[in-house]
């Protein structure tokens, strides 16, 4: 396999990132989804830190990824993919990238914001404040991170569906090229039967 992304398929590296990078946004968006509800005990907190660190995990990972998009490029669209779609994909993957970037700026201006006390990137390095503590900034930062996750997760939803739609009715390798080759069979569209003459 490649490393690097060719003209028909991603590398083994854009394939690492994308799929580390989706597992820990289900993860953390799962732990966030009930962290609240848990009571207030030693557990709670490590929890929290865990998602907040994990937070900043995927923020690198993220900017990582961006760079390394820029150096080793993206594949072509799929041959006979109509123009459309290929700039809806390109949209879509766009706003993806700049949704996964704010999730954890925003989530960590509320973190500064509230005047919580620092914590440690999974308990090795203290994390800067990037704010004072700020009451307003705090509610806004938290109300914009869970309205980012939700309109996240919708778009990584119609993303999926997209693949998912191209492997089993338009028969092509959008999602195969996506995963190490051979792991995905793609078999061709079937032609139209003919009657008998």
């Amino acid at each position: 396999m490649s490393l690097k992304n060719t003209a028909d398929r991603w590398g083994g590296i854009s394939q690492l990132l994308h799929w580390t990078i989706a597992v820990l946004i289900l993860a953390i968006g799962a732990v966030g989804l009930v962290m609240g509800e848990l009571p207030r005990s030693p557990k709670y907190f490590w929890v929290y830190t865990a998602h907040k660190s994990l937070g900043l995990t995927v923020l690198a990972l993220v900017l990582v990824r961006i760079a390394w998009r820029a150096y080793a490029g993206a594949p072509q669209p799929v041959p006979g993919t109509p123009r459309w779609q290929a700039r809806l994909a390109s949209l879509t993957h766009g706003a993806i990238y700049l949704l996964i970037l704010a999730m954890p700026l925003s989530g960590w201006l509320y973190d500064s914001a509230s005047g919580l006390r620092p914590f440690r990137w999974f308990g090795l390095a203290e994390v800067p404040k990037l704010s004072p503590p700020d009451e307003a900034l705090a509610t806004a930062m938290h109300g914009a991170h869970e309205t980012l996750f939700w309109v996240l997760m919708a778009l990584v939803a119609g993303h999926a569906a997209a693949a998912v739609y191209h492997h089993f009715f338009q028969r092509d390798a959008t999602l195969a090229r996506m995963l190490p080759r051979g792991w995905l069979a793609v078999s061709p569209p079937s032609s139209p039967s003919k009657d008998p003459p």
